[in-house]
């Protein structure tokens, strides 16, 4: 059955993010998505050594997967706008589902490189298709919350199904995993026939009523928030890597023990401060109020890493440091997102979507990489001790791009000034004829720019800009 799309006047009257059509289909997409991923992350590897492999080829694995996942994200908002929504997403979750029963034919390197590149494909176009179908399915009011529980549906995901993985690996088979593995990701294709049929607006449709003056370039909108999820990112492949090596070495007893709690703390603190800072950039009505708080939080939980193990401190110090590095990142993930989403066009939030999750991914691979030499040469406290300086080298391009926010006249047709459009007009709409005044021109335009705070506040707004009644295509 075809969900049919509300218009974007319609979406902003529901009540609720959860009446809002294809949200909750989306939502379960997600999370199955993310655990057919996360069935098969840790025990692919195993399964190239397990069956006489070599560790390289096993950590080619992922890295093949991973580079795949990265230039697929790059191409797929050009999908997005060319085919839609549902198309991209059905394709790619059985990319990401069906090949996984190609590992049943076997080990070697040409057949298990071939497989986890295909199913980086998959996970490369559904995650960027996912993050932007959020803002376009959703009330602008309750786009923080919304990404949000996104962050709560694939955190939950890796939970499960992580250890699940392992589990059914070790008790079972490595065939019981691959099997299930793509029935649990072909679950999203299912979900994908509930959600409704949009396409995203082409960007040629707004720019041709854009004053050229006010136009700036895309580097500059998104650089400082893709630096802050970047670096957090690079050390969070430094903690994934290294962090449950240097419990073992802390508590030779418990450590195998000490660690998997240390990772569930990271995973549960990501979780639930990603949810936080949405509620928080809600009610504060844009992003970017607990970002730099956020970074602050992170980097202190990296240096309390490598404090801790300089040290020799108890292992519960590490307890501590995983709730600080891990609810700080989950919040700068929120932040950037949004960030990127409110400065930004609208008929680009699937370029934006895109640049979070290139951001995000490479981080991830670099970290691992960079400060796994870093490792190797000053050991794990030199690590975390490393990346704590790189998430400051973030909150200083932060707070920086905050104070220069106020200074700064961004794109307009963003969805911030879409918001502040809506509550202008209806505003105006209210009050007697004799007290309106003259309509929003170029000099209010301008005054608006000049006295807006931060860039998606202080954006032009739109001239005549209600919501798009969307198209045939678009209706399905």
């Amino acid at each position: 059955m075809v969900r049919q799309a509300l218009t974007r006047a319609e979406l902003e009257q529901l009540e609720s993010m959860w009446k809002a059509p294809g949200y909750l289909a989306t939502i379960v997409a997600v999370a199955a998505a993310f655990g057919g991923w996360s069935l098969l992350l840790p025990v692919v590897p195993l399964a190239v050594i397990n069956n006489g492999g070599s560790e390289t080829l096993a950590g080619a694995t992922t890295g093949v997967f991973m580079a795949t996942t990265v230039i697929t994200q790059v191409i797929t908002p050009r999908l997005l706008r060319r085919f839609g929504y549902f198309p991209v997403m059905v394709v790619s979750a059985t990319l990401l589902g069906l090949p996984a029963l190609g590992y049943l034919l076997g080990m070697d390197p040409a057949t298990v490189l071939t497989v986890s590149a295909i199913r980086g494909v998959g996970f490369g176009a559904l995650t960027v298709a996912e993050s932007a179908l959020i803002a376009e399915l959703v009330p602008m009011r309750f786009l923080g919350k919304a990404s949000g529980t996104l962050g709560l549906a694939v955190g939950s995901s890796q939970l499960v199904f992580l250890p699940l993985g392992l589990y059914l690996a070790d008790q079972v088979s490595f065939t019981s995993v691959y099997v299930s593995g793509a029935i649990v990701a072909l679950i999203a294709v299912a979900m994908c026939l509930l959600i409704p049929r949009l396409k995203p607006d082409s960007p040629q449709t707004e720019s041709t009523s854009q004053d050229p003056a006010t136009q700036v370039a895309t580097w500059k909108l998104v650089a400082v928030p893709a630096v802050g999820i970047s670096v957090t990112s690079m050390g969070f492949g430094a903690v994934s890597s290294f962090l449950p090596a240097a419990v073992r070495q802390a508590d030779p007893l418990h450590g195998a023990l000490a660690a998997g709690v240390v990772l569930s703390i990271v995973g549960g603190a990501q979780m639930i401060l990603r949810y936080v800072s949405g509620m928080i950039a809600d009610r504060r009505g844009a992003p970017g109020s607990t970002m730099a708080p956020a970074l602050l939080c992170a980097a202190s939980g990296l240096a309390l890493m490598s404090f801790s193990i300089t040290h020799h401190l108890p292992v519960w110090w590490l307890f501590i440091a995983a709730c600080l590095y891990g609810g700080g990142f989950g919040a700068v993930q929120n932040e950037a997102l949004l960030t990127m989403f409110m400065r930004m066009p609208r008929s680009r939030v699937s370029e934006a979507s895109a640049l979070w999750n290139i951001s995000f991914d490479s981080g991830t691979g670099i970290g691992s990489f960079a400060l796994g030499m870093v490792a190797a040469s000053l050991g794990f406290a030199g690590a975390f001790r490393t990346a704590a300086i790189l998430v400051l080298v973030g909150l200083i391009a932060t707070v920086l791009d905050s104070f220069a926010g106020k200074h700064r006249i961004a794109e307009h047709h963003n969805t911030r000034a879409r918001i502040q459009q809506v509550t202008r007009v209806t505003r105006r709409a209210r009050l007697p004829r004799r007290f309106r005044g003259p309509k929003p021109g170029a000099i209010g335009s301008v005054r608006t720019a000049v006295r807006g705070g931060r860039s998606s506040a202080g954006s032009v707004p739109e001239s005549a800009g209600e919501a798009r009644e969307p198209n045939a295509s678009e209706r399905g």
